[in-house]
């Protein structure tokens, strides 16, 4: 190796495989890079470098099950759900969970921080966020609504912000850690250029491996493994075996990212990117049902088709694959559902026009649940997500009852085609 972190020739170990297969894996030398950074850092503070999303009034939401969290950064969090009633009126349940008391929230601390450099030097708080133990600024905000369960004190929530170089403010989770006391993670570029708060992607450093003599140059078992990797990079489209070879140079990847979200109800994240389909083409194909959304990285994965089916599934060497129907489309049984529930939730713009925030449609008629005794059924919401990668779909589920569960699905694909929801939320191909 000639390339990245130091090599040394004597720092090496045998490996020797089931097969009895050997080879010598020379290890890189690792040493860290990042605390010299950190102490000749002298730029902007925490504080500073969120100032712009204060100043400009910005409020991020996030959808569960029942509740919509809004936080308006350095104003307020408010948790809402919003209900039709009988003649279109509309009924909203909310509760505040933390207001900005003083003036500007960035300016005490960071004022401590310049005043008394010992101060800066203290502990920055960290948080576990996917297996990884990372650094957030806390905004305390207190203030909110009275809580009957705690003698009418007042609700109260920290926001922790976490650096996210690709993140646009969006919030990671919401959790209630003691009565009527919040923690809201929140993710953000802004605080990428502190080099306390950035983002570590722990470094790859690749191990070479040489065959010793009388060994193949690959393990039989590694070349076995690459093709099956091979033959599942293959698109999630049905296609032809004889289409299989030309679209070699079009193949899907799929990058997860688990992310703990809210609370332990959550089942799993997947983040999937499509590539070399066009949107119009993707769009048509997503609306007809024979192109399916695929995401999760736990045990189970999810299967999405449009006007047809979710399915939860798990591969496995030895057993194979196992498939739960979570729910099937029935028309009907969405329409009806439909007129008891919203299909359609609306942002109202700044000019006081409309715009669709999510659609809603309802999936019943599932593998029947042993807790329950009942079929499976899942409300699938679909919500337009902004991202860098025009193809990118975010798939999270939920079960807030055994057996009854919410499929969050956010892409970019989907904005094209939500202010075409009818009145049932159901979604056509745009123009």
């Amino acid at each position: 190796p000639t390339t990245g972190v130091l090599y040394k020739e004597d720092n090496y170990i045998i490996m020797t495989t089931a097969d009895k297969e050997k080879y010598k894996c020379i290890l890189p030398l690792i040493a860290s890079g990042n605390e010299e950074e950190e102490k000749d850092y002298k730029g902007p503070t925490p504080g500073e470098l969120l100032e712009p999303l204060f100043k400009q009034s910005s409020c991020s939401y996030r959808i569960e099950s029942y509740w919509t969290y809004e936080v308006c950064h350095g104003k307020h969090i408010r948790q809402y759900h919003e209900e039709k009633e009988t003649g279109q009126k509309i009924n909203i349940q909310e509760y505040y969970l933390g207001n900005m008391m003083i003036k500007n929230p960035l300016s005490e601390p960071d004022q401590e921080e310049k005043e008394n450099p010992k101060e800066s030097a203290k502990e920055i708080p960290t948080k576990n966020i996917e297996g990884q133990m990372t650094p957030y600024y806390p905004v305390e905000m207190g203030n909110g609504t009275p809580c009957s369960l705690r003698q009418n004190l007042p609700r109260s929530s920290t926001v922790m912000y976490i650096c996210h170089p690709e993140a646009k403010h969006e919030i990671l989770s919401v959790a209630e850690v003691t009565t009527c006391e919040y923690e809201v993670v929140i993710l953000t570029p802004l605080l990428c250029n502190h080099p306390k708060y950035r983002f570590r992607a722990s470094p790859v450093n690749d191990i070479f491996c040489q065959s010793l003599p009388g060994s193949p140059l690959k393990p039989h078992n590694l070349e076995q493994l690459e093709k099956q990797q091979e033959m599942m990079k293959m698109p999630f489209r049905r296609v032809k075996e004889e289409e299989m070879h030309s679209t070699k140079e079009e193949k899907f990847s799929s990058i997860h990212k688990p992310v703990a979200v809210g609370s332990h109800q959550l089942l799993t994240v997947g983040t999937t990117h499509i590539s070399k389909l066009t949107d119009d083409q993707l769009i048509k194909e997503f609306l007809s049902g024979s192109y399916c959304f695929h995401g999760g990285v736990g045990w189970w994965k999810y299967e999405f088709c449009y006007g047809k089916y979710v399915h939860q599934y798990h591969e496995d060497k030895e057993s194979g694959k196992t498939s739960v129907v979570v729910g099937t489309w029935s028309k009907e049984e969405h329409i009806e559902w439909s007129r008891k529930n919203a299909a359609r939730t609306y942002y109202l713009r700044e000019d006081g026009t409309q715009t669709v925030r999510m659609v809603s449609h309802f999936y019943g008629n599932g593998d029947v649940c042993d807790l329950t005794d009942k079929p499976r059924q899942v409300t699938v919401k679909l919500k337009c997500k902004e991202s860098d990668s025009p193809h990118a779909v975010t798939i999270y589920m939920l079960e807030p009852h055994s057996c009854q569960y919410i499929l969050g699905v956010e892409s970019p694909v989907i904005c094209k085609i939500l202010d075409t929801a009818d009145e049932y939320g159901l979604l056509s191909v745009p123009g």
